[in-house]
C-alpha cells in the first residue's frame, strides 16, 4: 500500500496550488448563498446578475472536475493499490455534485423569471446544500488524494492539467479568474503564484486585471465586496 506519511514534509506546491483553486469555489458558493438570500423580492435585474454569476461558477467547477477526471486521476491510478479507492470516491462525488448543481440550476431558472420570495428562499436552501456538499468533497480531496498527487504526478503532468483549465477559460475572463485565485492568498502565495506567470500576464494584471476584478466583484457582491 502506498505510504502517505507527509507530516514532516513542507507543503507541496501542487497541494498549495490546488488549495488556492479550491478556495475560489468554497468562497463563491458561500457568497452566492448569502447574496441570493439578501436579494430583494421582485428585483429581476439583481436576480439576473446572480444567475449569470452562478452560471459562470458552475461552468468553472464542472471544468475543474472534468479536468481531474480525465487528466489527473488516470495519471495517478496506475501508481496506486488500495489507495485507488480514494480516487474512485472523488469521481463518484463529482457525479453527485453534478446532480446538486442541476438542482440549483432548476431553482435558479425559476427564481430568475420573477424573483419571487418563495423561489428565492428555496434557491438559497439548494445553494446551502451545494456548498456543504462541495466543501466536504474538497476537504476530503485535499486530505486524502492530494498527498498521493504530490507523490506520483510529475511536473509535466501537473502542468498539462493546468493548461487544460487555462484553455477552457474564456479569454475575456482570464484576468477575472486570476483575481479570484489571488483574492484569499497570503502575500507569500501571491508572490509565488504571480512569479510563475509569464511577464506579459503579470504586467496585464497590474495594469488592467486588478481594476477589472474589482469592477466584477463590485457588480456581483455590491456592499459585500471587499477586494
Amino acid at each position: 500500500m502506498t505510504s502517505r506519511n507527509t507530516s514532516d514534509s513542507p507543503v507541496h506546491p501542487y497541494t498549495r496550488e490546488m488549495a488556492m483553486i479550491h478556495q475560489v469555489f468554497r468562497r463563491e458558493s458561500r457568497l452566492l448563498t448569502e447574496l441570493v438570500q439578501d436579494a430583494p423580492p421582485g428585483d429581476t435585474a439583481r436576480a439576473g446578475i446572480l444567475a449569470e454569476h452562478w452560471r459562470l461558477y458552475a461552468i468553472g467547477l464542472h471544468a475543474h472536475h472534468t479536468g481531474e477526471d480525465e487528466m489527473l486521476w488516470p495519471v495517478l491510478l496506475p501508481h496506486l493499490d488500495l489507495d485507488a479507492e480514494q480516487v474512485l470516491a472523488m469521481e463518484a462525488q463529482h457525479r453527485e455534485l453534478d446532480e446538486g448543481i442541476a438542482e440549483v440550476q432548476r431553482h435558479m431558472d425559476r427564481w430568475q423569471a420573477q424573483a419571487f420570495r418563495e423561489d428565492r428562499d428555496e434557491l438559497a436552501e439548494a445553494l446551502r446544500r451545494h456548498h456543504r456538499q462541495l466543501c466536504a468533497h474538497l476537504d476530503e480531496e485535499e486530505r486524502e488524494v492530494m498527498p498521493l498527487v504530490a507523490l506520483h504526478v510529475d511536473e509535466k503532468q501537473w502542468h498539462a492539467v493546468g493548461e487544460r483549465g487555462l484553455a477552457e477559460t474564456p479569454r475575456n475572463r482570464l484576468l477575472i479568474a486570476l483575481g479570484a485565485i489571488l483574492e484569499d492568498t497570503s502575500p507569500e502565495e501571491r508572490r509565488e503564484f504571480l512569479a510563475r506567470l509569464p511577464l506579459p500576464a503579470r504586467v496585464m494584471w497590474r495594469l488592467v486585471g486588478q481594476r477589472q476584478y474589482r469592477r466584477e466583484t463590485d457588480r456581483v457582491r455590491g456592499r459585500r465586496s471587499a477586494v
